[in-house]
């Protein structure tokens, strides 16, 4: 089935919300495995953050050089979602509001798609812990390009060159943090921002979003469909 509409979500403040300090517990733990260095996510804005920019960070203020990060980022990436996968709590009772309705009505009418900060195993995991991974044909995570910008580009073109959907399909990414509405802009597609994260309402406001709406329940379906 070709589709006329794409939607590509977000995950964090998007679809889930305090889903519980694992995520962050398993970059540090890692880095601690595979570097021996004792380092944490405080003081790191991680809102909108790429995984592998979240580690390098990490590691920059631990002293550690370019090079060595350069060398070391793979292997800390693999624990880390190693880590997270057997940790992962029951996700069910964390989704945001109106997550359920909106991906249950979207189901028969368009490709949904994750674009998110989350490593690989990561996010699916979520999804699956979350209940959700059946509503998603396929994602671009964190590690696959070097900002949220390209992974919206990458499921793009993932897209057309599966022939999920028509050259013409109306594209939209959903999210809850500046990052999200500026890569829907670096790429021409829909910003849809949501008020499930962090961000205030004025803050995402300012960015020019094509819909902002406090939850997914108040977001209406043919904003989405061609």
């Amino acid at each position: 089935m070709v589709f006329s509409a794409l939607v590509l979500f977000d995950i964090d403040g998007t679809l889930l919300r305090r889903s519980g300090p694992h995520h962050r517990q398993a970059l540090e733990d890692a880095i601690r495995h595979v570097m021996k260095l004792e380092t944490t996510t405080e003081g790191i804005p991680l809102h909108g953050m790429l995984d592998p920019d979240i580690l390098t960070a990490m590691l920059r203020r631990a002293g550690v050089s370019p090079k060595s990060i350069r060398r070391a980022l793979p292997a800390i990436m693999a624990r880390a979602q190693a880590l997270y996968v057997r940790r992962c709590p029951d996700l069910r009772a964390r989704t945001c509001p109106g997550v359920r309705a909106v991906l249950r009505r979207l189901h028969h009418h368009a490709l949904i798609g994750l674009v998110t900060g989350n490593l690989p195993r990561i996010g699916w995991k979520k999804m699956e812990r979350a209940g959700l991974d059946h509503h998603f044909r396929y994602g671009a995570f964190a590690g696959m390009a070097a900002d949220r910008a390209g992974l919206a580009r990458l499921a793009i073109r993932q897209a057309l060159r599966e022939r999920w959907i028509a050259r013409q399909a109306r594209v939209s990414l959903i999210g809850d943090s500046p990052s999200d509405i500026q890569a829907a802009r670096a790429n021409g597609i829909r910003a849809i921002a949501v008020q499930t994260g962090i961000s205030t309402a004025e803050e995402l406001a300012a960015l020019g979003p094509d819909l902002l709406v406090p939850t997914l329940r108040e977001l209406p379906l043919e904003a989405l469909l061609a």
